[in-house]
């Protein structure tokens, strides 16, 4: 019976029917559809793919690592990823609010904004390192070019005068980056001073972040026309300027060259595997949320392949332009390719900075690869932010809040400056990489795989395949329904015990971190995780119903919200 009064409320709702039942008027939709993809390519595609890809291919096989990273993405990333923007898009709600679907389970909601919350913290951190070195880059000279600064030891050697020497060197952009930048302490617990410059380029990327979401998705959404687009502009450049360099060619083979008895290690499928899961941005809670904004019959089936095929040939395309550039610094200091490639803050603020001094005008190539950088955080970072504020925004509820949500946009953006602060000390990079490494991680893996084997076998995985048949016009396809009830769940699961298996303890260069940080980072990691059964269990304690099966039948709020969202587009027209 509530199947048929639920989809004879929705009876002419055709997609294709322009401007009717689609349109959310009170929480506000995207301008268009290109907008929302942009948003969500902007999102996906972040500092990961230009920082992390590259060395994972080069260290798993060159080309054969592609083979596990493209069978990951078809049966993992884009089913993950179809799943998160379905579930948004047909709830119109953010990471919390979706979870009327089992109300048990919204713990799974505030896991992902914790989670976000943590990310959203040190991400803007990086971003304002990249705008320190764009600002920095406006020079006749980069500072990190010599080693005739005050900031220098005597180990420093410069490239970019003739020198090949095999003995062991600091080089000028290392120095410029440990004790000029940073000025880093000896240890994580030894905060020493906040580093002005540093703290006020953060306060420039919290500014820049408002000003952009000031109006939510009307205006962050205009934005990313430029901030979505233009990284690959500058990608571009810098790839025609780096396959002209000697030894550019030797770089690129080194990055794809393919290894194939790797295959059979199961560390490079685990490696292909955790890089489409993290790199789609699966279990942030920002795909729901910017697909919350979506009109309820956009195809979102298509805008997942389209999105996620985007990301992954993004971070294949960066790490040609990575890999030229790093052949060419091999080439002139007559090193082998792995002497100088790296991963993380090491490439984007040592070894690529090294290389690029090494090219004529110098600093114009440096303001070009920073503002791509700092573009690529923004991308990431305005999501991280509209999850959260869109989260609170919709808990509340309430018509004032609606109306004053720039009011939460900024109240959000203050305190994720104020707890970004400690991250501008000399023992910042130890906190940041800390939280890189436990705040999102294995958490992420077991938040995705208990909203998938929710969707699927709480509310129902007929129901569900339901719903995005009158969503979409049309059932999911056989295979997404396969891997949604079976293969991504599993996939997930070999994820984590990998991640357990693999597991090592986090260290920065030489120094390794003390015991009573790393039980830090642990909390940080259980700290999203444990939000699910501590909701689970206080709202089975507030439940009428005094079994599991009782308590699950509440499921049909969703529907009831489905219906509400749908009938108030019909009363809007």
């Amino acid at each position: 019976m509530e199947e048929k009064q639920f989809s004879g409320i929705l009876n002419g709702a055709v997609p294709g029917e322009p401007g009717k039942t689609d349109n959310n008027s009170r929480r506000g939709n995207w301008g268009n559809q290109i907008e929302f993809i942009l948003t969500s390519v902007g999102y996906a595609v972040g500092l990961g793919n230009v920082w992390r890809f590259p060395y994972l291919c080069y260290r798993n096989g060159g080309g054969a690592f592609m083979f596990p990273y493209f069978i990951m993405l078809v049966f993992c990333g884009i089913p993950l990823f179809f799943l998160e923007l379905s579930f948004g898009q047909f709830a119109s709600q953010g990471c919390l609010g979706v979870w009327r679907i089992s109300p048990m389970f919204k713990g799974v909601g505030y896991g992902m904004m914790v989670v976000s919350t943590y990310i959203g913290i040190y991400y803007n951190v990086v971003i304002c390192i990249a705008f320190y070195y764009f600002f920095s880059s406006m020079t006749n000279l980069l500072p990190w070019t010599y080693c005739n600064n005050p900031w220098n030891t005597p180990t420093c050697n410069g490239v970019a005068v003739e020198v090949v020497n095999k003995t062991k060197r600091t080089s000028p952009s290392e120095e410029y980056w440990k004790h000029y930048v940073l000025k880093i302490s000896d240890d994580i617990g030894n905060f020493g001073e906040v580093r002005l410059p540093i703290l006020g380029c953060l306060a420039v990327s919290w500014v820049v972040v408002f000003l952009c979401l000031i109006r939510g998705v009307k205006s962050s959404g205009k934005v990313v026309y430029f901030t979505a687009t233009f990284p690959y502009v500058v990608l571009t450049i810098l790839f025609i300027r780096g396959i002209t360099l000697e030894g550019a060619v030797t770089g690129i083979k080194y990055y794809l060259t393919p290894q194939w008895h790797k295959i059979l290690d199961a560390k490079v499928w685990g490696d292909a595997a955790s890089q489409i899961f993290y790199s789609l941005g699966c279990a942030w809670g920002g795909l729901i949320t910017m697909a919350s904004y979506n009109k309820f019959h956009n195809n979102c089936y298509r805008d997942s392949i389209i999105i996620s095929i985007t990301n992954c040939a993004t971070s294949v395309y960066a790490g040609f332009v990575i890999f030229s550039i790093l052949g060419f610094m091999a080439h002139h200091l007559n090193v082998d390719v792995s002497e100088v490639a790296d991963h993380g803050p090491g490439l984007a603020f040592v070894a690529y900075p090294e290389a690029l001094t090494l090219l004529p005008i110098s600093p114009l190539w440096s303001l070009l690869f920073f503002f791509m950088l700092i573009l690529l955080g923004l991308g990431t970072q305005f999501c991280l932010l509209e999850t959260l504020v869109t989260a609170i925004v919709d808990e509340i509820g309430t018509d004032w809040i609606i109306r004053n949500k720039t009011v939460v946009t900024g109240g959000v953006a203050i305190v994720g400056f104020l707890l970004g602060v400690p991250l501008t000390t000399q023992a910042g990079i130890y906190w940041l990489l800390l939280m890189d490494n436990y705040a999102a991680s294995f958490s992420l893996v077991i938040i995705s795989c208990i909203m998938c084997i929710c969707i699927m076998y709480v509310y129902g995985h007929k129901k569900y395949f339901k719903d995005v048949e009158m969503m979409l016009g049309f059932p999911p396809p056989i295979f997404f329904r396969v891997c949604w009830r079976f293969v991504s769940p599993i996939i997930i699961s070999f994820i984590l015990i990998f991640t357990v298996i693999q597991y090592k303890p986090i260290t920065y260069n030489d120094y390794v971190y003390p015991g009573w940080s790393l039980a830090i980072g642990f909390l940080m990691a259980m700290s999203s995780v444990t939000c699910i059964p501590i909701y689970a269990l206080y709202k089975i304690s507030k439940s009428e119903g005094t079994t599991f099966l009782e308590v699950k039948s509440t499921g049909s709020l969703f529907r009831a919200l489905s219906v509400f969202s749908v009938g108030s587009r019909r009363c809007s027209h």
